[in-house]
């Protein structure tokens, strides 16, 4: 099919949901972007063969027809990287939510409502200097909490010929010019393409999350990785939502993948009203949203992962540690499967499609610190979300993931069913980072931290063991020291790693306020067992009243205070 100007298009020849079969595509390359129709819709080259090109669509495709042009674009599919992404929400393709349901009326990938927008520019450079890759062209007023740093992109460098003086500068003006590499506020960078730092940085910092249950016995460094998984009602979306509230990134990018529209509705709503403890202003204006919810396309969904993780790297590029929080990788994976059963692609276990495992690492291996090109430390950390159907943890998208992250925080369903939040299971959790963490504890003056973990994690064992062989024989058989084992994992349970997201002094912890806590009440539990070694009945150790204990993670600024009247109590016991 050739246009009146000259410009030659393919046709569609069949479609089938998301799936496109198009014919007569000049020069079609492996994952370019075409546009469907003159609809625009975008769609992606996933499979070439002969003259025939497979299409994956990223919008509803009701009303194409055979024979409808397709155009291409001649660039794969990308993000559109600069100011303005911070307190904003965007769909699966980084297009702006602000105005109409975009899924239901597709526009370009360039979304014509930013062609007007101005921004106030301050040059840090001056013609004449010699810049490498990544370093700072200068700053841009946004409306996020931190500063927007214009850097030589990558591949670029050399002396620096012109740089704009300061002052409002439309999106599509020159910044600067390096050589004959002209610079603008805007870049295009493929999503699925990682973008690309000097070194793995070989120092290490843990990823504090406010949440004591993750921060004091399975912690995870600063562009480490790690999975969610839990079933229904378990409580993910809360502890994600906690993660992107109170962690200490620099930049959150919340990709709600699959998920419920209502659960967008609350991530935005408590992000707008919530003051950042770190700059004072506004908890989203550190964070992008991008929201590919259940009732949008779906093979946007595909394309939603990878364009949060670039949208990250792009500020880890500027020198901040971005979180990235997808919830949930399993409605991704859906995707894959949906798409591959389209295709009639030989299925793998459960109907996924056999590279699961490629597509999860393709996306958990872009997690990590780094130097980056300017020569700054900064990092990108993954968080996934898995939604095993009917909490099956040996199911393939759960089973995958724990082959490519650090840590796994497993939501435990009676746990949840109990009331206990976050109910993160201390026996199906772990952490690879625990030791470098403990040993970054050591060097900061807590050398205390891997004995207090080691210890908790050992009452908490055991007192799930006894607690099996109390429903059995009965409490009171159980020897004194058993009984008060028992004991000291419900006062660790309740005491420590309960934590109410609703709470206005509970919702986040300190690290330092958390290691205090955890140490007062081993110290309860060594008091108990030297009771128990002084004769006093366990009965009258377990009827006391540790109220005061349990209630001091809300109530006790001062936890001194509520170990000497603790303490004092148990001494004066018959």
């Amino acid at each position: 099919m050739t246009r009146p100007d000259g410009e030659r298009m393919g046709r569609i020849r069949r479609v089938n949901g998301p799936l496109v079969e198009a014919v007569g595509i000049p020069d079609a390359a492996m994952y370019e972007v075409v546009e469907l129709s003159d609809r625009r819709i975008p769609a992606e080259v996933v499979a070439i063969d002969g003259g025939t090109v497979t299409l994956q669509a990223f919008e509803y495709t009701g009303g194409l027809m055979t024979d409808d042009p397709v155009r291409r674009t001649g660039r794969p599919l990308s993000a559109r990287l600069g100011p303005g992404l911070l307190g904003r929400v965007f769909d699966g393709l980084l297009r702006p939510l602000s105005s109409a349901p975009i899924w239901l009326s597709p526009q370009p990938l360039v979304p014509a409502e930013q062609s007007s927008a101005r921004w106030q520019f301050v040059p840090s450079a001056a013609a004449g200097q010699e810049l490498a890759a990544g370093a700072v062209l200068g700053t841009v007023a946004d409306a996020g909490s931190i500063e927007h740093r214009v850097l030589v992109p990558p591949g670029a460098g050399g002396e620096l010929r012109f740089v704009a003086s300061a002052g409002k500068l439309a999106e599509d003006e020159v910044v600067a010019r390096i050589g004959a590499t002209e610079i603008g506020l805007f870049e295009q960078w493929p999503v699925r393409r990682p973008r690309p730092f000097a070194a793995r940085e070989e120092s290490f910092a843990p990823l504090r999350t406010g949440q004591r249950v993750l921060d004091l016995l399975f912690p995870i460094g600063a562009g480490s990785s790690t999975a969610v998984p839990g079933g229904f009602g378990t409580g993910k979306t809360v502890l994600l939502q906690q993660l992107a509230k109170w962690c200490d990134a620099d930049v959150i990018v919340y990709v709600g993948c699959g998920e419920r529209g209502n659960e967008m509705a609350d991530v935005l709503g408590d992000l707008a009203e919530l003051t950042d403890p770190r700059t004072g202003g506004r908890m989203i204006d550190r964070t992008v949203i991008l929201a590919n919810t259940s009732n949008m396309p779906m093979m946007a969904r595909e394309a939603s992962v990878f364009t949060a993780i670039t949208v990250a790297e792009y500020f880890r590029d500027m020198g901040y540690h971005a979180v990235v929080v997808a919830d949930s990788t399993s409605r991704w994976a859906e995707a894959l499967r949906e798409f591959a059963s389209r295709t009639g692609a030989l299925p793998a276990e459960e109907g996924y499609p056999a590279d699961l495992s490629s597509s999860l690492a393709a996306f958990y291996e872009r997690a990590g610190r780094v130097r980056t090109h300017g020569g700054r430390t900064a990092a990108v950390t993954v968080v996934g979300a898995v939604s095993p159907p009917g909490g099956d943890l040996t199911e393939p998208v759960t089973t995958a993931t724990e082959r490519f992250v650090r840590g796994v925080w497993c939501l435990d369903r009676d746990l949840a069913y109990a009331r206990h939040y976050p109910p993160v299971s201390w026996s199906a959790s772990y952490s690879h980072d625990a030791g470098a963490v403990a040993g970054w504890h050591a060097g900061h003056g807590n050398a205390g931290w891997a004995a207090r973990r080691a210890r908790a994690l050992d009452v908490l064992a055991g007192a799930a063991r006894l607690s099996e062989l109390a429903e059995i024989v009965g409490t009171r058989t159980l020897p004194g020291r058993e009984r008060m084992t028992i004991l000291g994992g419900r006062l660790i349970r309740d005491a420590v790693l309960a934590q109410s997201a609703l709470s206005a002094v509970d919702a986040t912890c300190s690290a330092e306020r958390g290691a205090a806590l955890l140490q007062l009440v081993l110290d309860v539990i060594d008091r108990c067992l030297a009771l128990i070694d002084q004769g006093i009945a366990a009965a009258a150790i377990e009827e006391f009243d540790f109220g005061p204990l349990v209630r001091a993670r809300e109530e006790a600024p001062d936890l001194s205070t509520c170990r000497a009247t603790v303490m004092a109590a148990l001494e004066a016991l018959p």
